[in-house]
């Protein structure tokens, strides 16, 4: 494929949801001699990247096979301010030594799909910290003359809190700034981010015309949202969502747990599947052709072996069935020594780490979600004799064996 075919490729690629200003302009940037030098920002929240993230790695990676530069920012500064990106109320602040431990993982995470180690064109990690925590209060004040509070109140999750006679913290309306910021740090041409970042994103733009007199591109991609309820299916602070170093069998487990609805989506937005196989995906689901399940099952193997490999993912689908087709036990379960000839269940949950709680345990067996030998537990106050081999399951997929001396 020649240059301009990639290119045209690129542009009309179907993670893009929209460019900044036009796909037009993009394609002027790539059809350029220039390498251009491309960022995507991360605030390291938490210690996973998850399969919403997935979107941004695999457009970047298309760039990156093109030759440009491209940056992975850890936002090691900006976390520690927190990002109000949808939230009706002010996030909890992270400490910088939080934020550090964090993104330890970011790299291999990210690496099964962005190439950090090529020797050619390596991706390149930068953290934000480097350049924003030197900023003096005079250059603070200088950043914060270039944005009027007008322009920073037509956010609409501020003019939401405005309406619910919520506050709105100082240091909110700094974030979008000190992220723009980064693009000048970085003398960035484009940034990739999801849509609901669009707003940090054009700051950013602004911001390089302003001090750089130069133009950069913001392109956003699509979410990973279910067309039938609009929710997000991958959500962090909610706790809700799939890693990109979650456990092979869960990884599988969590994408066949999916609504049929979403299928189509996230093989669109998180796999790279060609275009032609997409269309006859979502045509055969349409048609009543195929059972969903069957298909949420290819789903399932085509994510598994991007983040693991191939005859792993075949091996999981093998598993996965035995369990809950065939309603046999896993071929391998993990074994947990117990000392005790009897203990109380809700403590037994919470030795073999099945509930983090008692509480949790306590809720659990209300829910009927757990099985001692296939039996049903529903008295939180039971007493468990232990016995060599005793099976515990809960939910669907967690088990564990037990032996004891």
């Amino acid at each position: 494929m020649n240059k301009d075919k990639k290119i045209n490729k690129l542009v009309t690629s179907r993670y893009i949801e929209r460019v900044y200003p036009s796909k037009e302009k993009l394609k002027q940037f790539l059809k350029s001699s220039k390498k251009l030098t491309i960022y995507i920002g991360i605030d390291p929240t938490g210690p996973h990247l998850h399969l919403g993230h997935s979107t941004n790695f695999f457009l970047l990676k298309k760039f990156q096979e093109l030759g440009h530069k491209i940056i992975f920012l850890i936002g090691d500064f900006t976390a520690c301010i927190g990002d109000p990106t949808g939230k009706l109320d002010a996030r909890k602040a992270l400490s910088h030594e939080q934020t550090l431990s964090n993104c330890k993982g970011y790299k291999k995470q990210a690496g099964k799909i962005l190439d950090f180690y090529s020797k050619k064109n390596r991706v390149e990690i930068k953290f934000n910290n480097k350049w924003l925590s030197n900023f003096k209060l005079e250059d603070i004040i200088r950043l914060t003359a270039k944005v009027t509070v007008g322009q920073m109140i037509k956010r609409e999750m501020f003019r939401k809190r405005m309406k619910e006679k919520k506050e709105i913290y100082l240091n909110e309306f700094l974030y979008p700034l000190l992220q723009g910021y980064d693009s000048v740090a970085m003398k960035i041409d484009i940034e990739i981010g999801g849509n609901d970042q669009t707003f940090n994103m054009m700051m950013g733009r602004k911001l390089v015309k302003v001090y750089l007199n130069e133009e950069k591109l913001v392109i956003t991609t699509k979410l990973l949202i279910n067309p039938k309820t609009q929710k997000k299916l991958m959500s962090k602070s909610e706790g809700d969502f799939i890693a990109l170093d979650e456990k092979i069998n869960q990884m599988y487990g969590k994408v066949m747990a999916f609504p049929d609805e979403v299928i189509w989506t996230v093989f669109s937005l998180c796999t790279e599947i060609s275009d032609e196989q997409l269309k006859k995906i979502e045509s055969d689901l349409k048609s009543k052709k195929v059972n969903p399940r069957d298909v949420k099952a290819k789903l399932a193997k085509e994510i598994v072996a991007i983040y693991y490999s191939k005859q792993s993912a075949q091996k999981t689908e093998q598993e996965f069935n035995r369990v809950f087709k065939e309603k046999k036990l896993p071929s391998k379960i993990k074994e947990v020594k117990i000392n005790k000839k009897e203990i109380n269940i809700l403590d037994l949950l919470v030795r073999i780490k099945l509930a983090s709680s008692k509480s949790e345990a306590k809720r659990l067996i209300e829910q009927n979600a757990v099985r001692i030998n296939g039996i049903i537990k529903q008295d939180w106050k039971e007493i468990v004799k232990i016995k060599k081999g005793m099976i515990i399951k809960v939910g669907k997929r967690k088990f564990i064996k037990i032996f004891n001396s």
